[in-house]
């Protein structure tokens, strides 16, 4: 079970970051062409896999206990970031996600910049713009893949998880070479806060000592709850704007 659900929060949190990292490749290769962008983008892969080859074997020599609480605070700390952005926009109180209006910045950005080339990269801007989306991206990417698969033991797995999400969006996105707007990213983001949070509190648990109720079984519980404990904020969240925006609504009708 917890193998299923690992295996699925990885891919929604790797689909995410995949989105993001294609809408920036791609303002960059419409607007300034295709090579150099896409040599920014080799270069990003090549950083990624040497930082991920000379970290991962270090994680597998820390103690379980020690890295389930490590791992799991990081994962806390992450999945309540992704969490406190999703309820917020959920409530109204933060802007939706929109890729199409981000495509849009990074196209007029990319437009206005000057050609200037370095070494062997004719267009300098369009090289390090795709550099940077897909390093980032990238590395919280590894992350969410190092981070799950040593604690459960389960690399294959988490790996297996980005890589569908990764190789998925970039098929798509490249066949209709335009931003995902249509992806439900912010109920996804909403979704891997849940879960990121959720396996944040279990393995940070399991790290200080705890031993949780039926072990892995109690995710079933837990997930629900985490879930439960949101969406409350959020309907909370909405009342109070809605009253915010109702008493500053001017009063109608005859004073006398």
């Amino acid at each position: 079970m917890s193998g299923t659900v690992l295996v699925l929060a990885v891919f929604l949190a790797c689909a995410v970051e995949a989105v993001e990292a294609l809408t920036i490749v791609l303002a960059a290769g419409v607007t300034r062409g295709w090579r150099s962008p896409m040599i920014g983008v080799g270069a990003a892969l090549v950083t990624l896999a040497v930082v991920v080859a000379a970290l991962g074997p270090a994680i597998g020599r820390i103690p379980i206990g020690a890295m389930q609480l490590v791992i799991g605070s990081l994962l806390l700390v992450f999945g309540l970031q992704w969490l406190r952005k999703a309820i917020l926009r959920a409530s109204g109180y933060k802007a939706l996600h929109d890729e199409d209006k981000i495509y849009q910045e990074q196209v007029s950005a990319a437009q206005a910049a000057a050609t200037e080339g370095r070494a062997f990269v004719t267009d300098w801007y369009g090289f390090t713009l795709a550099y940077k989306g897909v390093f980032l991206e990238g590395l919280e990417v590894a992350f969410i893949v190092v981070t799950f698969g040593s604690v459960q033991g389960q690399i294959p797995e988490a790996s297996l998880g980005a890589i569908a999400a990764v190789v998925l969006v970039v098929v798509v996105g490249l066949l209709i070479k335009a931003p995902l707007a249509k992806v439900p990213e912010n109920t996804m983001k909403f979704v891997v806060g849940i879960l990121l949070t959720s396996f944040g509190l279990f393995w940070g648990a399991e790290g200080a000592g705890a031993h949780w109720p039926g072990a892995d079984t109690a995710l079933l519980v837990l997930i629900p709850a985490v879930l439960a404990v949101a969406l409350a904020y959020v309907s909370l969240l909405r009342n109070q704007q809605r009253r915010t925006v109702q008493t500053a609504q001017p009063h109608n009708g005859v004073t006398s």
